[in-house]
């Protein structure tokens, strides 16, 4: 379906964003780690109430709401799968990043999930989260690594995915369910997005 210039509707009760999908065809340059007491530690089998909680704290701001949907043995599908692996950054004991990277189709690594909660944006441990995705995804012998994102995201996701040497190649309208208007998240998050009932 081709959507005519111009706006378009889009129902109440719905949300609507803009995704950007990016990818990397050959292994960019390291950059330096910024300065800070972080660990990536990878989880071997998350559990499911630790993963969603994680997932909740990195991501309600940002309406992170498709894996909160999912049953019990959905999600344990997914985050339980050989080729997916699943890590948390660490910081001072606590977890307070995530990062979930998919091999299950072959010769390619998609950054599912990759964030960190809101108190470290803008202190480096984004770009030390990035460095161990990279160095994470590319070890596999993958020929292309892939992330999207949207407009819901923070404002410096796809300019921070650019100097991380990813390039957009494509765009896409999503219209989904507003999750807060059925209780996955609080009413209160996203206020960048308002709700329309």
């Amino acid at each position: 379906m081709i959507l005519p210039d111009g706006y378009s509707d889009v129902p109440n009760g719905k949300i609507a964003a803009v995704v950007t999908h990016l990818e990397m065809t050959t292994r960019p340059a390291r950059r330096d780690d910024p300065p800070g007491n972080w660990i990536l530690r990878k989880f071997d089998t998350p559990a499911l109430h630790s993963y969603r909680d994680l997932l909740r704290r990195v991501g309600e701001e940002w309406l992170w709401c498709s894996r909160l949907r999912l049953t019990d043995a959905g999600l344990a599908a997914i985050i339980h799968a050989p080729d997916v692996e699943v890590y948390s950054l660490v910081v001072d004991g606590r977890e307070e990043g995530l990062l979930e990277l998919d091999f299950r189709e072959p010769g390619q690594c998609e950054l599912v999930y990759f964030g960190v909660t809101s108190s470290l944006i803008g202190t480096g441990a984004a770009r030390f989260l990035m460095n161990r995705a990279l160095e994470c995804a590319w070890s596999g012998g993958v020929r292309r690594v892939w992330v999207h994102t949207c407009t819901f995201d923070h404002p410096s996701a796809v300019a921070f995915y650019q100097r991380s040497g990813f390039i957009p190649f494509r765009r896409q309208i999503e219209i989904a369910d507003d999750p807060r208007l059925d209780g996955t998240l609080s009413r209160t998050a996203a206020k960048h997005v308002p709700i329309i009932e």
